[in-house]
């Protein structure tokens, strides 16, 4: 049987090129998006046409229901579920003096809770000498001011992989986190000056942002044969930055 992957918040960025990377690897890919359904089509028409295989499915990763019927769907589709990457997230920013709870509350319910419930899914479905991986992110090891929220998010993210990589001992299956420093996507750049952008491409040694094919390679090596010995690890794939 060809392999299966599930990649969430797959219509955009770095989602996005995950799934064309994963298809042209060989996998059959579900995209799952949670609102921009024809971003998703897009995405999997490309895949499509150029041989591959892949499904768009609607998800809410921070709903329990949604997760649940994003792995069914997968499983009725195409019988197996061999790689999972939790990449869906949300990254607004707010300072923590500002006491903005209904901002925390968002960034924890998709990051955080989302991640948790995917991963909860993966655990009881990834086929014998499956991946897992989710979606750190390098900014943790700089404490940016305002991004108290989302550093937190992803701190949680972190202890959840080292846990899980634990708990399935004995099933042949990896649990890894990628954690990218500034990617070229929407989601980083939506908010910020030309100014911003230049001081953020200087940061790494190699003095330019990441590009979401970067991170796809990371995801594509975990993913692939010789990933197999990557286990409890978080990889940053930042240039340098952090």
């Amino acid at each position: 049987m060809r392999k299966t992957a599930i990649v969430t918040g797959a219509s955009r960025g770095i989602g996005r090129a995950i799934a064309l990377r994963l298809a042209g690897d060989g996998f059959g890919v579900v995209v799952n998006f949670a609102g921009n359904a024809a971003k998703a089509e897009e995405t999997v028409n490309e895949i499509v046409s150029a041989g591959g295989r892949a499904i768009a499915i609607q998800a809410d990763v921070a709903n329990p229901d949604d997760v649940k019927q994003l792995f069914d769907k997968t499983l009725k589709t195409y019988g197996q579920i061999d790689v999972v990457v939790n990449n869906a997230g949300i990254m607004p920013v707010s300072p923590i003096a500002k006491n903005d709870v209904d901002t925390f509350d968002k960034v924890i319910a998709t990051n955080l809770r989302g991640t948790f419930l995917v991963l909860a899914q993966a655990a009881q479905h990834v086929a014998e000498g499956g991946r897992i991986i989710a979606f750190s992110s390098s900014v943790l090891a700089k404490s940016f001011p305002a991004y108290g929220p989302y550093i937190a998010s992803k701190a949680g993210v972190e202890g959840l992989v080292h846990v899980l990589a634990n708990e399935l001992r004995g099933h042949k299956i990896t649990v890894n986190a990628v954690a990218p420093g500034p990617v070229a996507t929407e989601l980083f750049l939506g908010d910020k000056t030309e100014e911003q952008i230049a001081t953020f491409s200087k940061l790494a040694p190699l003095e330019r942002l990441g590009q979401p094919e970067d991170i796809a390679s990371v995801v594509s090596f975990l993913a692939g044969p010789d990933g197999g010995w990557i286990n409890a690890q978080v990889l940053r794939a930042n240039g340098g930055f952090a």
